[in-house]
């Protein structure tokens, strides 16, 4: 077991190593405040973690009648306890406040917690931790009864009174107070006053901040709404039954508490700050227990946790270069408590009897390491920048009054013309979103120069928005004047144009068929272009180009395709075309009865090859013609087709329209 403090003053031996672990401690703390306050420049003040230890009274059944406490307070500040090792030693601790067995409630709220309040009202953090092993008291010193409350209600009591008396009238900040409540149960982050929301997940924002996405917030403005959102939540907190105690708390509990601050005047900043009333889980020793089954998961999450904060606390002291705040839920909220920015109460619960003294040794050790942490709190403020309603400048208060006195004319000069020409609007709008001072509400005005000043005082890489510098301005002035003038110009040119245009047109209006496009006309508004059609290519059988060139006269049908249907149209042009979307045959009869014939006496006695050579038949349906012409005959007509075994009478349709045309023209000549 590490020994925390001196043994009794009978052991001298003892007394040089505790000495020597005391100086080196406090060097040690010493040496970290020198180099946060020379090295860091503009690093907040360290704060070191305060612990109080807290004793309970003996509790009725758990001692034997002639039990003895194994720990004895000394003073208000330290503590002994005996030794295990050795029966004639004691083991000595000191801590920030030591309060005993018949310590109230008031005493230690008011004695460690009530000073940390006006830190929140400075924008600033604060958390308290109740810590101890199981059936010590947390809960007790955090909740307390009706007739002795605990922490948490008094500093909810007062802290709302603070709030109502510095956001009262006439004060400059208004103020409000929320609150959210949590528990973590077996590494599940729980909506206390939301039950039904699920497990919920730890996030860190770009400044460090811990939140946690979708959790409850209730505003709160008298101890009446806090009780009225807080005592249902906390029946729905996770507690059961063990051999030490009837009602153990199988979760840490986490009351938030967040009051944010708005300024009514200038400059009209914003602070935050955020209290953390935590009650942790004691940890547990299943032999002495009994867990079982559930209980026994429960204890495993539990100490698991607890000895994740344990190593959390000691890579603070040791100033490793990791912490393992993300090995557990309760370390990664606790990362602003512990080793972060708030300012940190932690309250080691602890037991008098002897069964507990192995538990009660660890406890103070924990707290004695926890004492050495360093926190930096800082004010947690910013500006309400859209509070600021938008600003135009003119060009005189832009140049200011030296330089708007040389812009003057020489004649504005002798006359001495109390104010300059007025810059053009577009101008004065392109320079700046600011609107003219003199017309602004003095209060206003006022808010303005207080920003420039804050912006300014505060290092601000961005121009100032009144101080910009006089060349610049004079540049930027010139720049946008000339642009102007340009677009005045070749507006101005655009419609000599256009009136030149116009009067030729009415001087001789016989030339406007003959237009040439060099000649120049007025811009139209909206240009509409007509596609032009496109050009089509008709692709003919060689036969119907030979047969043309032979009978010149003769009327020649092609076949056209339209959309996706095909039809025999003319080729003279003059004819007006059909909107039927359907197979038409526009040839002679002549030419239709000697295509049927070729077709008809191809099938009765050409072979299976000479059939494959007709458009759609393949070599199945070859065989099958063939095939049924030495059943049944030669076909007596090209519809006897149908009659053929697979073939139906869309495919005699298709047929029809892909071979009578090509047989027409002389495609196939029968049989070869």
């Amino acid at each position: 077991m590490e020994r925390r403090a001196q043994g009794n003053s009978s052991m001298d031996a003892g007394v040089p190593a505790r000495s020597r672990r005391e100086m080196a401690a406090a060097t040690s703390g010493a040496g970290r405040c020198r180099l946060s306050k020379v090295g860091a420049g503009r690093r907040p003040p360290p704060a070191r973690v305060r612990v109080a230890v807290r004793l309970r009274p003996f509790v009725d059944g758990a001692a034997g009648e002639n039990d003895t406490p194994c720990v004895r307070g000394l003073d208000s500040c330290s503590l002994e306890i005996a030794n295990w090792r050795n029966h004639q030693e004691t083991l000595k601790y000191q801590f920030d406040a030591f309060y005993g067995e018949r310590s109230s409630q008031q005493d230690i709220y008011a004695g460690s917690v009530q000073p940390i309040l006006r830190h929140l009202l400075e924008g600033q953090n604060a958390s308290v931790l109740a810590y101890g092993p199981t059936g010590a008291g947390k809960t007790h010193t955090m909740l307390g009864s009706p007739e002795q409350p605990g922490v948490i209600p008094r500093a909810l009591m007062d802290l709302l009174q603070l709030t109502r008396e510095e956001s009262a009238e006439g004060r400059p900040w208004a103020l409000s107070v929320t609150m959210s409540y949590l528990e973590i149960y077996q590494e599940k982050v729980l909506d206390l006053l939301e039950p039904s929301s699920g497990d919920l997940v730890i996030r860190e924002d770009c400044r460090g901040n811990i939140l946690i996405p979708g959790l409850t917030q209730k505003p709160i403005t008298s101890f009446a709404d806090f009780e009225q959102h807080f005592l249902p939540a906390s029946r729905n907190r996770t507690v059961g039954a063990t051999r030490l105690n009837q009602r153990s708390s199988r979760s840490h509990a986490v009351l938030l508490v967040k009051v944010d601050q708005r300024e009514r005047l200038a400059p009209f900043r914003q602070r935050e700050g955020k209290l953390y009333l935590i009650d942790l889980a004691g940890s547990e020793d299943n032999r002495r227990t009994g867990n079982k089954g559930l209980r026994l998961k429960e204890s495993g999450a539990i100490n698991t946790s607890l000895f994740v904060l344990g190593k959390v606390v000691d890579a603070l002291n040791q100033g490793l270069p990791r912490v393992p705040y993300r090995d557990s839920k309760l370390t990664r909220l606790l990362q602003d408590s512990l080793g972060g920015s708030a300012h940190s109460i932690l309250i080691a619960n602890i037991a008098p009897e002897r069964c507990f003294y192995l538990d009660t040794v660890s406890a103070l050790n924990f707290a004695a390491r926890s004492k050495e942490v360093i926190n930096r709190p800082f004010t947690n403020e910013s500006l309400q920048l859209h509070v600021l309603a938008p600003i135009k400048l003119s060009k005189k208060e832009l140049l200011g009054p030296s330089e708007a006195k040389r812009a003057r004319g020489p004649e504005e000069g002798e006359t001495g013309s109390p104010e300059p020409p007025a810059a053009p609007s577009s101008a004065s709008q392109k320079l700046s979103p600011l609107q003219k001072l003199n017309s602004m509400d003095p209060a206003m005005v006022e808010r303005l120069l207080s920003l420039d000043r804050l912006l300014g005082s505060q290092g601000s890489q961005g121009t100032p928005l009144l101080s910009t510098p006089r060349r610049e301005r004079m540049v930027l002035m010139k720049t946008v004047e000339a642009k102007d003038l340009e677009i005045e110009r070749l507006k101005m040119k655009q419609k000599e144009l256009e009136a030149k245009v116009l009067a030729q047109e009415a001087a001789h209006p016989k030339e406007k068929e003959n237009y040439s496009p060099t000649m120049l006309r007025p811009l139209a508004r909206h240009t509409v272009t007509v596609a032009k059609p496109l050009k089509k290519a008709v692709v003919m059988p060689l036969q119907l180009i030979q047969e043309q060139a032979a009978y010149p006269n003769a009327e020649i049908h092609i076949l056209k395709k339209k959309g996706r249907k095909r039809k025999l149209e003319s080729l003279d042009a003059s004819e007006p075309e059909k909107g039927e979307d359907c197979w038409e045959l526009q040839i002679s009869p002549e030419l239709l009865a000697h295509g049927r014939q070729k077709i008809l006496d191809l099938l009765n006695e050409g072979s299976a090859r000479d059939l494959r050579s007709l458009q759609r038949i393949g070599q199945k349906k070859a065989q099958l013609i063939v095939g049924w012409r030495e059943l049944h005959g030669p076909f007596s007509q090209v519809e006897d087709l149908e009659r053929v075994e697979g073939i139906s009478g869309k495919q005699m349709e298709s047929f029809l329209k892909a071979n009578i045309l090509g047989l027409a023209a002389g495609q196939h000549c029968g049989p070869s």
